[in-house]
């Protein structure tokens, strides 16, 4: 099983904090996002990682290599981060991706380690992490499931009434998934010039084609997007009662 890490974007909204600072290298508590999403993974036996990178990537490379040196990784750059959105950096990863089972995380999630483990024993051999219970704005991209938890809907225009959680940006998807994944990827792409959308567009037309991705709870454990400068202070906080 393969992690794919996407770690291209600006985060011009953290800004100044991202000014010198790709924001996955962030720091909350001791350690960065990335090393601590690397450690998660790696805590629950996943060792192979490709990481896109795009905004000061060299920094993110020289990280991986210093902290984790002998970990089994391959660094795709994504020379259009500026101009494009996540699908993008996500269809980069193709090549490394076919014939593999596949974990996809966006780089900017500090989240209990626990998460991967729900995802890995639950039984679905395409699913997504969900936060459920809170409160939920436009910004969050949001999902609707049907009576046997598979989902219906993805996106930030779910309705908010219709809407059971957040999409924390965890998902764990098999071979036959990744396959009919990047033939999507490919028309959305080359076909459609769609490479400034989010990736969970593809995911929704998937569905809409009759394939299952299924929901799964993360419960109780912690887990919190860094997009705003809000949410680093909050991480810094909520991060002493992860594991």
């Amino acid at each position: 099983m393969k992690a794919i890490i996407l770690a291209a974007g600006t985060a011009s909204r953290l800004r100044p904090l991202t000014d010198n600072t790709p924001k996955c290298l962030l720091n909350v508590g001791n350690k960065s996002i990335l090393q601590r999403t690397i450690e998660n993974l790696l805590s629950n036996e996943i060792d192979e990682f490709v990481i896109v990178t795009g905004y000061l990537g060299g920094m993110i490379e020289k990280f991986v290599a210093e902290n984790f040196p002998d970990l089994k990784v391959v660094f795709i750059h994504n020379e259009k981060y500026s101009s494009t959105n996540n699908i993008y950096s996500l269809w980069m990863t193709k090549k490394h991706a076919l014939n593999n089972e596949i974990f996809l995380l966006d780089s900017d999630i500090v989240f209990d380690s626990r998460i991967v483990g729900l995802l890995k024993n639950s039984g679905y051999e395409n699913c997504l992490a969900v936060k459920t219970g809170i409160e939920l704005s436009d910004e969050e991209i949001k999902i609707t499931v049907n009576k046997d938890n598979s989902i219906s809907e993805i996106s930030k225009t779910v309705e908010l009434s219709r809407a059971l959680g957040e999409s924390i940006g965890i998902e764990k998807f098999g071979k036959r998934f990744v396959e009919n994944l990047f033939a999507e990827l490919d028309k959305m792409i080359l076909d459609e010039n769609l490479s400034n959308v989010f990736y969970e567009a593809a995911f929704e037309r998937l569905i809409r084609k009759g394939k299952e991705i299924y929901s799964v709870s993360v419960e109780n454990l912690k887990c919190l997007e860094i997009d705003f400068p809000e949410d680093f202070e909050r991480a810094a906080v909520e991060v002493l009662e992860m594991k």
